[in-house]
């Protein structure tokens, strides 16, 4: 399972893409399981990439997500 997150540049708005965050899969195989651990791993990753903000995201299968928006 995988989280996708839909993400902005925070300078330029119109430059968008999705971006997988693969999750643990022996913790999430669910996908309730993804949403109920979503929050953290979103807060994490919005930290460690302050460029960019999260609009949306989704759970999903791997390989899923990773073009341009």
């Amino acid at each position: 399972m995988e989280l996708i997150l839909s993400i902005c540049l925070i300078a330029s708005p119109g430059v968008c893409k999705e971006e997988a965050v693969s999750l643990n899969v022996e913790q999430v195989s669910l996908p309730t399981q993804c949403i109920m651990g979503a929050q953290p791993v979103i807060a994490e990753w919005s930290e460690s990439h302050p460029k960019w903000r999260v609009t949306k995201w989704r759970c999903g299968r791997p390989g899923a997500a990773g073009k341009d928006i």
